[in-house]
């Protein structure tokens, strides 16, 4: 299995994972080729060689790119569950291009760090997170997710109450 944890009490667990970027040829003026992030799967081979081709045929490529993880941490917790709530769960990929071709960097299940990647200026796409995490990541939301308890609002004074979003001098 792919799951790995660093110790018995640890707080992060990581998963190993492999993402196959895809280029494709464009025909316009601006820019020659698009690459994107086509899915994340099992890293079986974590000790593999950095980049391996699947498929390069008129112009369109398909590199499989092992040695990645997706780690789970409990400052991100609210993310993770966001997330797995969502209609459509994602892994958020960062990647850069590095001699002329698209690497990615770093993995992430949260909705909060891929905002924040997004946010950032970073390459970044989503793609369907592999259904195998769901369980593993929805069991440490229950271990570790508390949602904050809802605030009491806070008036300026006694006179404001009731009033709020409805205001009119008197």
């Amino acid at each position: 299995m792919a799951f790995m944890s660093e110790s018995p009490t640890s707080v992060t667990q990581r998963w190993a994972a492999a993402v196959v970027m895809m280029r494709t040829p464009l025909n316009n003026r601006w820019a020659s080729e698009k690459w994107e992030v086509k899915g994340v799967v099992p890293d079986l081979d974590p000790a593999a060689s950095p980049r391996v081709l699947i498929e390069e045929a008129g112009g369109r490529m398909e590199m499989l790119y092992p040695g990645l993880q997706i780690a789970l941490q409990r400052d991100e917790a609210e993310g993770y569950y966001m997330n797995i709530t969502s209609p459509q769960p994602k892994v958020f990929v960062l990647w850069r291009m590095e001699g002329g071709l698209a690497k990615p960097q770093l993995l992430t299940v949260s909705y909060h760090e891929g905002s924040r990647w997004l946010d950032s200026g970073e390459s970044i796409d989503g793609v369907a997170l592999p259904l195998e995490l769901l369980p593993w990541m929805a069991q440490f939301c229950e271990q570790h997710y508390r949602p904050e308890p809802r605030k009491k609002a806070k008036y300026a004074t006694s006179r404001d109450k009731g009033r709020m979003g409805n205001w009119r001098p008197d």
